[in-house]
């Protein structure tokens, strides 16, 4: 659109007009958030190392059906030292999560019955109480820091977000909102936006842009590589083509003389969004007005170069982009000294890649190719030797006769370079031979089909990164990782090559990053104090005392070390509880299923569950009925202080913690006026006798007894 006053002419454009696109309402997947990503039991083997909250670190050994007073119930079962086993009810999940933090031969093993746990826990909590005061010492210097508000323009953010072409997934529209939010808090900017290959991380980067160009303030987008670079280059300018916003690019594919020019305008202000690779980092790069810096890819940028960016101006905003987080980055976004937002749900019509581990195989290698050629695709053969790459091509156009195979790396001329890239694109050869230059960013959608010679010399960043390069389209991608045998590789290479086949779903590199975290070990949060820490008691456990210390603190008081950190509320209601084979049939679904249940924060959150059910497994069968009865009934008595409530056929009892929050008066006015009903047994338990056989009836008058203590308190 445009506006000539002097002509009296105004011209409004139709997508001006109303909305350029109808918003497709349908009903997605729900999104995952960090917490849950870690503390899920979705990749559980046989024999993997477990916390329980109360009992320490053992080794998950499956579920069991256990008949305990003539009712079943599914129980996990954990082992622990001295062959000890532990059996945990199914909705008491909440209290179990995966050991992160070490390799599963080092995790350590407890022993059920001694104090050793506790002495562990409570030294990791006191540790977690100097770490959280580091922290929030920190996050006061930050808070204290005043940055730049980004005013709101609310219509020119309609209009450029309108012409975003496609329906953003939920939780791509959350990190957008949070990163926005960010940009026009006073408080200097510094979020992660963690998403995987393809999910939507340009768009989170560009809306950031707009708000800050938008606010006549620069944006400096920096890139590992001169190839995301030029393309990073030409989508912005796609996608701000209707808006008058000079881009312009500074990496080694301008000649010297147009950097100088480009450098010129970047000082004088003339140029408002400079997309670039290190040449960004280097003394001689001024900026009028920087506002906003974006980092593309982080775990390819050292410490020193992120530095340098933070030292550019002390108010800078700072957004990084990242498909698996780097565990350090992982550990300070989850310890909240960095914001971090995941994108975890696929663009539609997306498919998961399919991920096959073997050895150098020339049927494998022909069959791969052949197939992906047939379907008229094109492929991406990963070989990380200059020296050798050209014998590669010999070898690959031996092997598949008809191909036509070029190949591309890093030391080559720039114009060399880009012509190849360029033909790739083009389609004018199918089979392009590169170095770990495609890493980043070069989006074919025709290319469908990866071969990754020699991955275990590969990191696990960078082998999710290059199998992202695939399945960007609706067709379906396949990747093969080629590797020596397993004996003449490293033990670690061998976990990240097992991680990363059997983690081949759409949106999982953040749990690869976790997996990552295990392997390497996590590292030092603030120094190396940490890394026991987390090993003696589990990534997820550590974050949780973490949390709660950073919680204490803030609002003035001193954490309680030995305060258990889940409410562990055993609700026995004399029936069974659980998901039934026949409904259910697969073990490990059904783990992970209880534990979302056993994880459900409110009766909204279980609410959603069941709908969820009904849609994937059909109407619920009684037993799930009362596992969620159950679970519903668990959250009420945890509101109350209830830590135990049973109930059966003639009544039941609820044992209450010591300091319950209940009215005591209305206690007493129920004993008073019931009391063949109602009668205290000891200090903390009330008994009820009542007819109830029905399971629903009992379920019922549970309901209406836990509700009546809840509104008398509230009266």
């Amino acid at each position: 659109g445009l506006h000539l006053p002097e002509a009296g002419i105004a011209l409004i454009t139709e997508n001006q007009l109303g909305s350029g696109r109808i918003k497709r309402r349908e009903r997605r997947r729900p999104t995952r958030d960090s917490e849950s990503i870690i503390s899920n039991l979705t990749d559980l083997n046989i024999g993997a190392p477990v916390v329980h909250i109360d009992h320490g670190v053992g080794r998950y050994q499956g579920l069991t059906t256990l008949s305990v007073g003539d009712v079943n119930n599914e129980y996990l079962t954990i082992a622990y030292a001295g062959e000890d086993k532990l059996y945990v009810p199914v909705a008491s999940l909440h209290l179990i999560s995966r050991y992160a933090g070490a390799s599963e031969e080092t995790a350590p093993l407890h022993k059920l019955g001694t104090d050793t746990w506790q002495k562990v826990r409570r030294k990791a909590a006191e540790k977690a109480y100097d770490v959280a005061a580091e922290l929030l010492e920190i996050h006061a210097r930050r808070a204290a820091r005043e940055g730049f508000a980004f005013p709101e323009n609310s219509d020119n953010y309609t209009l450029f977000s309108d012409a975003f072409p496609f329906e953003e997934t939920p939780d791509q529209l959350q990190a957008i909102n949070a990163v926005v939010e960010d940009l026009r808090s006073a408080q200097p900017t510094d979020r992660v936006v963690c998403g995987d290959v393809g999910f939507g991380k340009t768009e989170v980067a560009m809306r950031a842009a707009f708000v800050a160009v938008d606010a006549g303030k620069q944006v400096a987008v920096l890139v590992p590589t001169t190839l995301l670079a030029r393309q990073h280059h030409q989508n912005f300018q796609d996608r701000f083509a209707d808006w008058p916003v000079q881009i312009e690019s500074l990496s080694r594919f301008e000649t010297a003389k147009e950097q100088k020019a480009i450098m010129k305008k970047l000082s004088e202000g003339g140029v408002d969004i400079i997309i670039g690779t290190h040449k960004l980092l280097s003394k001689d790069v001024r900026y009028k007005n920087l506002g906003l810096v974006i980092i593309d890819e982080e775990h390819r940028f050292g410490v020193r170069h992120k530095e340098h960016m933070k030292a550019l101006r002390a108010e800078v905003d700072i957004v990084t982009l990242t498909a698996t987080p780097i565990p350090r980055t992982l550990n300070m976004g989850l310890a909240g000294m960095r914001d971090l937002s995941i994108i975890a749900t696929p663009p539609q019509h997306r498919h998961a890649i399919k991920t096959f581990v073997g050895e150098w195989s020339e049927v494998q290698i022909r069959e791969a190719c052949e197939r992906e050629l047939a379907r008229g695709g094109q492929v991406y053969f990963l070989h990380n030797e200059v020296q050798t790459i050209e014998r590669i091509v010999e070898d690959l156009e031996r092997i598949i006769p008809g191909a036509k195979v070029n190949f591309a790396h890093g030391q080559m001329r720039e114009a060399d370079l880009e012509q190849v890239m360029s033909d790739f694109y083009h389609q004018r050869f199918n089979i392009l031979v590169a170095t770990t230059i495609i890493e980043s960013g070069i989006d074919i959608p025709s290319a469908n089909t990866i071969l990754i010679n020699r991955a275990d010399k590969l990191g696990l960043a960078q082998l999710h990164q290059l199998r992202g390069r695939v399945g960007r389209s609706h067709h379906r991608a396949y990747a093969y990782l080629i590797a020596p045998p397993e004996k003449s590789m490293t033990k670690d290479a061998h976990k990240r090559l097992s991680a990363l086949e059997a983690h081949e779903d759409l949106g999982v590199g953040f749990t690869l990053a976790t997996h990552d975290l295990e392997i390497r070990g996590a590292g030092e949060l603030l120094g190396d104090e940490q890394s026991g820490q987390i090993q003696e008691i589990g990534f997820t456990l550590y974050t949780q005392l973490l949390e709660r210390a950073v919680d204490a603190l803030k609002s003035g008081k001193i954490p309680d070390t030995e305060q258990p950190l889940a409410k562990s509320t055993e609700v026995e209601l004399g029936a069974p509880a659980l998901l039934p084979s026949d409904y259910v049939a697969d073990v490990h679904t059904r783990l992970i299923l209880y534990k979302r249940i056993s994880n459900a924060a409110n009766e909204e959150a279980l609410n959603e569950l069941k709908v969820e059910f009904i849609n994937r497994f059909g109407l619920l069968p009684e037993p799930t009925k009362m596992l969620f009865a159950a679970t519903g009934l668990k959250l009420l008595c945890q509101a109350l202080g209830v830590t135990r409530l049973e109930a059966g056929a003639q009544g039941g009892r609820l044992v209450f913690n010591d300091a319950p929050n209940i009215d005591p008066a209305h206690l007493i006015t129920l004993i008073q006026t019931s009391p063949q009903e109602f009668t205290f047994d000891g200090k903390n338990t009330l008994r009820f006798n009542r007819d109830l056989d029905i399971p629903d009836d009992r379920i019922e008058y549970l309901e209406q007894l836990l509700t009546q203590f809840q509104q008398s308190k509230a009266a």
